[in-house]
């Protein structure tokens, strides 16, 4: 992708104001502007305050989108270790704002060559127990330090060794950690324990306090090394590779220097649709995000607008729900099978629509590929820049801490993202997801992904947002993106506080969180025939900004949910 326009027109040598907007210090619109009449025209949303802090710099000082998305990144891979980093991968969402271009940088994980099914199941044929979700066998090379190097080369207006400077320093000198941060160290404490390298996360081998001071040295030098060579040689080769490599196959993993060597990010046309007027743009395959809600709102478009918080419209939108994920099973690399795209034709979203009661649950069977033919944890960081170009990015390392592998002498932490594969029909995944044939595992292979970046753009203006929260993450933004297309006036703090539910067809129940449903609402989607399952903990972390059309002040929002942590 070309270069995106700089922020503003000499941007670099002008005063700049910054006005924050109240919502757990995690969002910051900003005017880079000679004129202090002028409305702040910027935003960022991030799931940390010193992650926005750092793309806001980068915009500060001249930068674009693309710039600060570098910066935001990296400064997450060092203050959110448990959600993503550069033992990770993820999804980048573009639009370039001279000509409207759009582009879905994909820097998706990938099974490393020699893995077998034996690495996961005995002689009898029976599944390892956590070899998918912990150790050597749970890695899949990673994808964000490519993504970086890619984004600096393809569209950022700035080197490297800037943009990577706040997360360089908050490795070296260290940050204090908050009540998230411990409480998530405390669930994964045994985890961390389990190595040297593991324990740097810890505070003299337990859980830190909020307030502790985390260093990372050996992260903050890797850092440099990619600053200073880019990733190509500075992770994917030389002592950060053997490091990684070493560390993996000592922990029962099959990796190969080449792994590393071969890896590279593939730049993918995103999925677009219309809704009601609106035009949606969100993540590709082997993301499964945007082909389910192409698929819900094209079932939802043939019946009367609603408000999805209403039971007759939430019924709706769990129908439309239990059927994308239904298909989901159909789903995978597209780099690797064949992937029936029929499941969002006209047709044949039509004849789900209509198969569809009013007024009561359906059965669905089980999806098969028949059916298509002739018709977190995760981090997620929003970004729009004065000049209108726009970043969507959601990142992760799957669940908290990932593996709990981490490359010997780097302080890369790995992923576990093997446990998105389907191992087999019958067995789900971390997050209850299961899958088909489409998404088995094998060599080289990019594993199926629930990410879902995506922009929103109607009469109004242009939403950009995303969550982490594994499935939960397509009625993340489905949901929100209902709300702002719902009302003429855009409130993104109400947006990305509103309560959710979920469904995901197996199993066949409705996920609640715990408060924000009335006892007329359950008796409603009860009597309906919806068997309703209460979550212990509120869900997801919705970054969102907008930019009204026109000159009006743009938005940025946090979920307030950001403290709490969401478990299966």
């Amino acid at each position: 992708m070309e270069k995106l326009a700089e922020s503003g027109s000499g941007a670099v040598k002008r005063r700049a104001r910054y006005f924050a907007v109240a919502s757990a210090g995690f969002c910051l619109t900003l005017a880079i502007s000679a004129n202090a009449a002028e409305p702040a025209r910027a935003a960022i949303a991030s799931a940390h305050p010193l992650a926005t802090a750092a793309g806001e710099r980068m915009l500060a000082r001249g930068g674009n989108a693309c710039d600060a998305a570098v910066a935001v990144a990296a400064a997450l891979a060092v203050v959110e270790p448990y959600s993503s980093g550069l033992g990770g991968g993820g999804f980048f969402l573009l639009h370039r704002a001279t000509d409207g271009r759009q582009v879905m940088i994909d820097a998706r994980e990938v099974a490393p060559q020699a893995i077998r099914p034996e690495h996961f199941f005995d002689a009898s044929g029976h599944p390892k127990v956590g070899a998918t979700v912990r150790g050597g066998t749970a890695t899949a090379i990673p994808g964000v330090p490519a993504a970086l190097d890619h984004l600096t080369h393809s569209c950022a207006t700035m080197s490297l060794a800037q943009t990577l400077e706040p997360a360089i320093r908050l490795a070296r000198d260290g940050f204090r950690v908050d009540r998230r941060y411990a409480r998530i160290a405390q669930m994964r404490e045994s985890l961390l324990r389990a190595t040297p390298e593991t324990r740097v996360f810890l505070d003299d081998g337990r859980a830190p306090d909020p307030g502790f001071v985390l260093l990372q040295p050996q992260l903050a030098a890797t850092l440099e090394r990619i600053a200073r060579e880019g990733a190509a040689a500075a992770f994917y080769r030389g002592p950060v590779a053997r490091g990684m490599v070493d560390a993996v196959n000592a922990a029962g993993g099959a990796w190969q220097l080449s792994d590393l060597e071969n890896y590279r990010v593939i730049e993918r046309e995103p999925l677009r649709f219309t809704y009601r007027g609106a035009t949606i743009t969100a993540a590709a395959l082997p993301s499964a995000g945007g082909i389910a809600l192409a698929q819900v709102f094209g079932i939802l478009g043939h019946f009367p607008a609603g408000d999805a918080h209403d039971p007759r419209t939430a019924h709706l939108v769990v129908e439309a729900l239990r059927r994308a994920f239904r298909d989901r099973s159909l789903l995978g690399d597209p780099d690797h099978v064949s992937i029936p795209l029929a499941v969002i034709d006209e047709g044949r979203i039509k004849k789900q629509a209509a198969d569809i009661d009013p007024r009561r649950a359906s059965v669905l069977p089980p999806a098969t590929a028949a059916d298509a033919d002739g018709s977190g944890n995760t981090t997620h960081f929003s970004i729009i820049d004065a000049a209108g170009n726009r970043v969507a990015a959601t990142l992760t390392i799957n669940l908290l801490f990932g593996s709990g592998v981490v490359g010997r002498g780097s302080g890369v932490l790995l992923n576990n993202e093997m446990d998105d594969f389907t191992l087999r029909a019958d067995l789900a995944n971390s997050f209850r997801l299961r899958g088909g044939e489409a998404n088995a595992m094998a060599p080289g292979k990019r594993p199926l992904s629930s990410m879902t970046p995506a922009f929103v753009e109607d009469g109004k203006g242009v939403l950009v947002l995303g969550a982490p929260g594994g499935s939960r993450i397509i009625s993340q933004v489905l949901l929100a993106a209902l709300e702002y297309l719902r009302h003429p006036v855009v409130d993104l703090r109400r947006l990305v506080a509103l309560p959710r539910y979920h469904h995901q067809y197996w199993p066949d129940h409705v996920e609640m969180e715990p408060e924000g449903f009335s006892d007329e609402w359950r008796n409603a989607m009860s009597g309906m025939g919806h068997r309703l399952h209460v979550v212990n903990r509120r869900w997801g972390n919705l970054q969102a900004v907008f930019q009204p059309k026109g000159n009006g002040a743009a938005q940025a929002a946090s979920d307030p949910r950001g403290g709490d942590v969401a478990w299966y």
